[in-house]
Order: structure tokens, then C-alpha cells, then sequence
């Protein structure tokens, strides 16, 4: 990987509070503090856990849409070492109830949510109908295959052009099946259109993909009769959310419920839905029988239960004049949401939102139907709606560019909002429910930043030289803004222990962020100690019971806040305890390497945070040498309390940060590829990232973050699709089947920095965890558009596809193609 310095832009965004301590490790590029344990299989993950709990397998429907008319469970209850089968009629109190409906939003008329075992119907090919929980998982299998269902089939509903139809219903009480319809605008725009000097109308299509984490979900719960607490393990990005859903739907008290999320390998999105149903029912089921409980997702059932993204159909017109200026864009599309809504309509509001991008477009109307299908539910996955929304917004500008024969570039530049225009408001409402308000940006600068990083300008050279040897190369270019660090909030917990050494807690999980070298670096920035003292503890409520969780590219924006904030607490509390100790006044006072001493006197008096920590807890008994410090008569006594009022006990402090609106990043991406002239298969030849994401905390962890992207947007474009038949059967369930690129495929990632620090939180930072993913569509789509001269408008491609537009364009059949011949240069 090609590394660029971090350099700021040149932007007159307002100033950000310089933090209180001199120069540390907040901005370096430390290696990750958990990697060596990970790397040396000292991991533990969910399946490492409970291996003498009772195990759980699920029967799971083999068909799209069916009625339930009989469950026949006798042959099963013969197997040695079953211990229970529950199907939904044994289900009671609130577990019998729908599953909660996460985020309610206005606009989703007809929200409707799975039972955690299928009740009358089932919506959808592996939809869990009865649990067999036994001594081992074989013979939970076992039994699961001897449980006869009769099945009554009902026609299924397949597809966008099926949904919109409405020839047969998902669900019975929702004819047309549109669970939501939402429209926003600012300005006519169609009023707009129908006046701009030119004007086009583009259909788009992005298809159904899903995240595949290496690691599936998974529970295992402990109940404990005599105390009548629950502790479960999930492989979740909420646990502090799934404490308080498992305590609404076992109706527990919520001090009652730990949930323990350990080590995760991958979320991407699919983990932030809660509670799954094997999350409620794992634990119920550990009540019922005083026994531990576990399950582990294996990798058909991922496929066919848990969640996918993407599939979207978009028709967009757009009004423009003869300088490729958008005067009037008017896009409605329609969002297959699957069969449930548990996660409401984030994905196409983001959608709707996030399409515009860097640019202002004069007027702008956004109108979209969530439909519901006979397929797995549609929740978001890594770049969540806005994978779509980049598609979109960037292919209209490369269409824009080649109608009017102006450079793609030019054309982008022509569209910019200026940095001297931030903040900059778009006029919608974003998926926090907050003005969709850009903070800071420089989208200019990071444009040309890219092209000279591509070599835009000298790619015409490149460009013929392929040609020369029968070769065909194109170059595309894509640029996005995302939404980062919704709130509404997440909190830390600080302590600095006798020792010396730090412990730092946070809410929200981690699924290989690096979080405890982020957070560790924020927290030793702030209290003056090395970085290797401070340890991190992530998604563990009873180390910290209140959070929201890890999506939306918001840790750093979010919980990095807050550890600052507690971090500054500690360190107040320590310079007044250690002036007190030292006889001096606290402004002047420094802490350096875990030492409060007199700044510029560094021979002067001086006294370890780790000897403040012990003063900060007045003591009666001493445990131990460092103990006797804070006795009764080993403190010179004081007029007034041993605990002063307003103070707490101990060196440690709670902190909570909730932003006002969410901050937004951009970035800029692009591609070289080449597409073969015989078998028309696709290689990335180069590729290339600008990203600004405001403050950078650790620049590796920030570009390891992109290159992850980056290989995810690589394989959502040219490998990765969901492809169902027409009864709904998924035909491509298995990894043998559903294609992903291996490191062979994925290109060398060349990135360089931008940085426009926000406003809205302490540190200046925004979120940088979806950035490689969005555009990848768009910029390879762009690419190999002007590597074949041909209109690339859905996504992914595969060669196989682009193959067949090769046929259909020498078969004279209108495909639509770019003006210019592929030997100019860039357009």
C-alpha cells in the first residue's frame, strides 16, 4: 500500500480546541495493540465459549411463502440426548410476541416484524420454524431433520418488478406491498428539468449482495436460578441495546442482564440488527431448562436468515446546462426491503439523502418505495445505502459529462459546494433525524488531490500505448460524502488505578476497528502515560452498561469523544490532588510520561499518577505499601471532608458525549482497469483513494480501514451478488457459489489525506469505517464504461455480462454508448 502524508486543507472551517497536553501519540502511527494476540490465536471468540452447554439447531423453512398447517415433532423427541423442541405455540409472555420494530419512522405506514419462531407462515426460505436444543449440535441436527411440517405453498413475491406489481402480497394486510413511501425535496425540480437547456433520464440498477462475515452470529446463555441473572455471549455490534431488548422480551429486570460481546469476527452491518431470534430464544430457552444454551450460525443458514443489503432500482431525471451545471435532479426509486422491516427504512433514506454528494444541484426532489419480497430482510451493510446513492449521483455526472462533451472532472468541479460555503446545509433530514448539514470540507481540493494521485491528466498516453498492443484500459472517477458518528450518544469510563496504569471502558463493540489502540491513544494523549499502560474494554455491559453500538462509521466520532471527555475529568482530578501533594498551583502542573511534576522544572518535585491514585481514595485499611499513603494517619488532617464535597472516590471519572448532528467525511476514488478484448474479464490495474475523515487519530488504522473498503467495494462491483429464483429459492448459498475476491483480485490501494477537522466534537474527527466501500461501484463502473465505450447502469458486472453487451451491441440492439471513441483521453 501507497502511503501519502496527512496534509490539512485548505479550508476556512472554524478552528477545533487544541487539546491540553503537550504532543503524544494522538496522530501516530501506532501498531495495532491487539494484533499480536489475534495473530497468535489467542482470540476468543463465541464458539470458543461454553463447550459443555447444551446446543442449539433450528428447523429452518425450505419454502418462499408457505402456511404452517401441521408440526409433527414425535420422532424427533426419540432421539437420544434431545432435551427440548419448542415451536411457536411454546413460546409464552413477550417471547411470543413479533420481534421489536428497532428505528419507527413516519413514513413506514406498514412496519411488519418476524416472529422469533414462524407463527401460521412462513415469509421466507429459512425463516426458523421449531428450536431442538440437545447435548451436542449433531444431534440437534438429527432431530431437526426428523420434524415433519405439512406445508400449504402461497406464491411468492421475488423481486423489485414482482414487489411493485402486486399481483400476490407478502403480507395479507398490505396489498400493494409498499411498507414505506417517502418523498423529500428542496426546490421544484421538476419545474427545473423541464427548463434546463438539456436534460436526461438514466435508469439504474444496484442488485442484492450480503456482508458474509467470517464469523456467523451466535448465543450462548447462563442463567442463574438463585440470583435470577442472565449473562449472555453474542457475537453482536449493540451489546449494551441487546441488554435492554432481553430484558423487554424475557420480561427481566434490566440489572438483571449482562451481555457480553467478545472477541468478533466481523459485523459489517448484519450484527447491528437485535435481538435476532436465536437471540431471544437461546436465553429463554436457558431459563425454561436452568441449563446453558449455546448456538453458532453456521454458513448456509448466514446466507438464508440473517440480512442482506443492496438491491435498489433507481430512474433519475436531471436538468442541465450546456456546462454540465446540475440545475434540477428528480430521482425515484424503489428499495427491496425483504420480507421485515425490523430496522426500519435507514437504508434508503441514507439512500435519498447521501445521493447528493459533494455537489449542489439547483433543485432536488427524492421519492422512494421500500417494498416487501419474499426473500431474507435487507438491513444495512458496510457503506449502507450510500453504495447506491454514489452509483447513482456519479453516473449522472459521467453522463452529464459525455452529453455535453466536457471532461468528467470538469464536470465534477463545475458541481462542487466550496469549502467557503461550509457549513452547508442540503435541506433534508438525515437518517439521525437531523438537518443534513455538511460541517467542513474541501471537495475541490480532495478532487484534484485524486487526479493527480491517478495521473488523470496523463492517462491518454497510457490509454494509447494499451491500445498499441491490442490492449483495452479505461480510467474512472467517483466521489461521495458520508454521513459519520450518528448519535445520540455513547459514553467512557476512565480510571487510572494504583499501578500506573489505565483502564479505559466504552459501550460499544469492536469487530477488528481497532479500538484498543484508538481509544488507548486518545486516553494517554489526554492523561500524559505511554500507551502501552492503557487497556481497552469494548462491548461488555458490566464494564459499561449504556451505549447505542459500532455502525455508521461512529466509534471514533462518538465513544473516541468520550473518552477524551473522561480522560479530561482524570486529569483535572489529578492536578488538583497532585498540587495539594506537591504544594503548588495546578495550572502549573504537566504530566509526562504517568509523572505530575512543575512544568519546566523537570528536576523539580514531582509525583507518580499512579501515587495520585492513591490519594484519590482516602482509605481506613491499608492492603498494601502504596495503601498506607492514603490512611487516616498518614494524610495530614484538614479542616474539611477526607472526601471533599462534589468529589467521588478514586481516580476515575464518567463521561458522555451526544453530538448535535452527525459530522460528514468525503473522499474521492479512482480506478484504472483493463477489460480483456476476447473473454471480457475485468482487472483493476490501479487504484486509488483521497479521503478526509477531519482529524486523524492513527493514520495506519485509518488507511487499514480503507484498504478493507476498498476490498469490499472491489468484490460488491465485480463478484458479490444474492441471486434468488423465481419460487425464492437462493441458488447461490454457499461460498463455492457466491463469489468474493481473494487478495489476487483486490488492487493495490494507493491513498493520500485530506484533512478538514470538524467543529462539531472535541477531537475535530469524523468517521473513516465505510469509506473504501461506497464508490466502488461507481468508479468501476466508470472505468470499464470508457474502457468499452459502452453504458454501464447496473451493478455488479461480471464478465459473463459485460460479454453479453459486447454480443448485443454487435447484434445492433440500442444499449446506449458514450460519444467518444475509447482511443481519446480522459472525458
Amino acid at each position: 500500500m501507497t502511503v501519502a502524508p496527512v496534509r490539512p486543507a485548505e479550508s476556512d472551517a472554524p478552528a477545533v480546541a487544541e487539546p491540553t497536553v503537550a504532543p503524544g501519540p494522538f496522530g501516530a502511527p501506532i501498531l495495532r495493540k491487539e494484533d499480536r494476540r489475534l495473530a497468535a490465536g489467542e482470540g476468543r471468540y463465541l464458539d470458543d465459549l461454553g463447550h459443555e452447554a447444551l446446543a442449539a439447531a433450528f428447523l429452518r423453512s425450505p419454502h418462499a411463502h408457505a402456511r404452517i398447517v401441521d408440526i409433527d415433532i414425535d420422532a424427533a423427541l426419540d432421539v437420544e440426548g434431545v432435551v427440548a423442541i419448542y415451536t411457536y405455540e411454546d413460546l409464552d409472555g413477550r417471547v411470543a410476541e413479533p420481534l421489536p420494530l428497532l428505528i419507527p419512522h413516519p413514513a413506514l405506514h406498514a412496519p411488519r416484524t418476524a416472529y422469533p419462531l414462524a407463527k401460521d407462515v412462513v415469509r421466507h426460505v429459512g425463516e426458523p420454524v421449531a428450536m431442538v436444543v440437545a447435548t451436542d449440535r449433531y444431534t440437534a441436527e438429527d432431530a431437526v431433520s426428523l420434524i415433519r411440517v405439512e406445508w400449504e405453498p402461497l406464491p411468492a413475491v421475488i423481486g423489485i418488478d414482482a414487489a411493485v406489481a402486486a399481483e400476490h402480497a407478502v403480507h395479507p394486510d398490505v396489498p400493494d406491498n409498499v411498507a414505506a413511501h417517502l418523498v423529500q425535496e428542496v426546490g421544484d425540480a421538476q419545474a427545473a428539468i423541464a427548463a434546463a437547456p438539456r436534460s436526461l433520464t438514466l435508469d439504474l440498477h444496484v442488485e442484492r449482495s450480503a456482508s458474509t462475515p467470517l464469523e456467523g452470529k451466535g448465543v450462548y446463555a447462563r442463567w442463574d436460578a438463585d440470583d435470577r441473572s442472565l449473562r449472555v455471549y453474542t457475537s453482536t455490534q449493540t451489546s449494551t441495546s441487546v441488554r435492554f431488548a432481553l430484558a423487554a422480551k424475557l420480561s427481566l429486570p434490566v440489572d438483571r442482564v449482562e451481555v457480553v460481546t467478545p472477541d468478533v469476527g466481523g459485523g459489517f452491518g448484519v450484527k447491528i440488527v437485535h435481538p435476532w431470534p436465536e437471540e431471544v430464544l437461546v436465553p429463554w430457552a436457558a431459563i425454561r431448562l436452568r441449563r446453558e444454551v449455546k448456538w453458532v450460525e453456521d454458513r448456509r443458514e448466514h446466507f438464508i436468515s440473517s440480512a442482506h443489503e443492496r438491491a435498489q432500482k433507481h430512474t433519475v431525471r436531471v436538468g442541465f446546462d450546456d456546462e454540465g451545471r446540475i440545475l434540477g435532479l428528480d430521482v425515484r426509486f424503489w428499495h427491496d426491503n425483504g420480507a421485515y422491516t425490523p430496522y426500519g427504512i435507514i437504508v434508503p433514506i441514507i439512500t435519498s439523502t447521501q445521493l447528493l454528494g459533494p455537489y449542489k444541484v439547483g433543485a432536488y426532489r427524492v421519492e422512494f418505495h421500500s417494498l416487501y419480497t419474499n426473500t431474507v430482510m435487507v438491513t444495512p451493510y458496510r457503506g449502507a445505502g450510500r453504495v447506491h446513492a454514489c452509483f447513482v449521483m456519479e453516473r449522472v455526472m459521467d453522463a452529464v459529462a459525455d452529453h455535453c462533451g466536457l471532461d468528467r472532472a470538469q464536470v465534477r468541479l463545475t458541481n462542487m459546494i466550496r469549502p467557503e460555503e461550509m457549513p452547508y446545509d442540503q435541506g433534508l433530514i438525515f437518517q439521525d433525524g437531523r438537518p443534513l448539514i455538511y460541517d467542513t470540507g474541501d471537495f475541490p481540493r480532495s478532487l484534484r488531490a485524486a487526479l493527480d494521485l491517478v495521473d488523470w491528466e496523463g492517462f491518454a498516453a497510457v490509454r494509447a500505448q494499451a491500445q498499441a498492443e491490442g490492449r483495452r484500459v479505461g480510467i474512472g472517477l467517483a466521489t461521495y460524502v458520508e454521513g459519520t458518528g450518528v448519535g445520540p450518544y455513547e459514553g467512557a469510563y476512565v480510571r487510572v488505578e494504583t499501578t500506573g496504569d489505565v483502564v479505559v471502558a466504552t459501550g460499544l463493540t469492536t469487530q477488528g476497528q481497532g479500538h484498543a489502540t484508538v481509544f488507548a491513544q486518545i486516553a494517554a494523549q489526554e492523561l500524559g502515560v505511554p500507551v502501552d499502560r492503557v487497556t481497552v474494554t469494548t462491548g461488555d455491559t458490566r464494564r459499561f452498561k449504556y451505549g447505542v453500538g459500532t455502525f455508521a462509521s461512529r466509534a471514533a466520532v462518538m465513544s473516541g469523544n468520550a473518552v477524551a471527555l473522561a480522560a479530561r475529568k482524570v486529569r483535572a482530578k489529578a492536578l488538583r490532588i497532585a498540587a495539594a501533594a506537591l504544594a503548588a498551583d495546578e495550572s502549573e502542573l504537566t504530566i509526562v510520561d504517568g509523572v505530575v511534576s512543575v512544568r519546566g522544572f523537570p528536576d523539580g518535585p514531582s509525583i507518580p499518577l499512579a501515587t495520585v491514585a492513591v490519594l484519590a481514595n482516602p482509605l481506613r485499611y491499608a492492603f498494601d505499601e502504596e495503601a498506607k499513603r492514603a490512611t487516616q494517619f498518614a494524610v495530614p488532617a484538614t479542616d474539611g471532608p477526607p472526601v471533599p464535597e462534589g468529589e467521588e472516590p478514586g481516580l476515575e471519572a464518567t463521561a458522555w458525549y451526544s453530538p448535535v448532528r452527525s459530522t460528514f467525511a468525503n473522499g474521492v476514488h479512482a480506478a484504472v482497469v483493463e477489460t480483456d478484448p476476447e473473454t471480457a474479464e475485468i482487472r483493476v490495474l490501479r487504484y486509488c483513494v483521497v479521503h478526509d475523515c477531519g482529524t486523524v487519530i492513527n493514520p495506519m488504522i485509518v488507511e487499514g480501514q480503507v484498504h478493507g473498503g476498498v476490498a469490499q467495494g472491489v468484490g460488491g462491483a465485480l463478484y458479490e451478488r444474492i441471486v434468488y429464483d423465481e419460487s425464492g429459492q437462493l441458488v447461490n448459498a454457499s461460498f463455492m457459489d457466491f463469489l468474493m475476491p481473494y487478495a489476487s483480485e483486490v488492487p493495490t490501494v494507493e491513498i493520500d489525506h485530506v484533512t478538514s477537522p470538524s467543529p462539531l466534537n472535541p477531537l475535530g474527527v469524523k468517521g473513516v469505517g465505510e469509506a473504501g466501500v461506497i464508490p466502488g461501484h461507481a468508479v468501476l463502473a466508470a472505468a470499464i464504461e470508457d474502457a468499452e465505450g459502452i453504458r454501464i447502469d447496473r451493478m455488479p458486472i461480471s464478465p459473463a455480462e459485460l460479454f453479453d453487451l459486447r454480443r448485443r451491441l454487435a447484434a445492433g440492439e440500442d444499449i446506449g454508448l458514450r460519444r467518444r471513441s475509447r482511443g481519446e483521453g480522459p472525458s
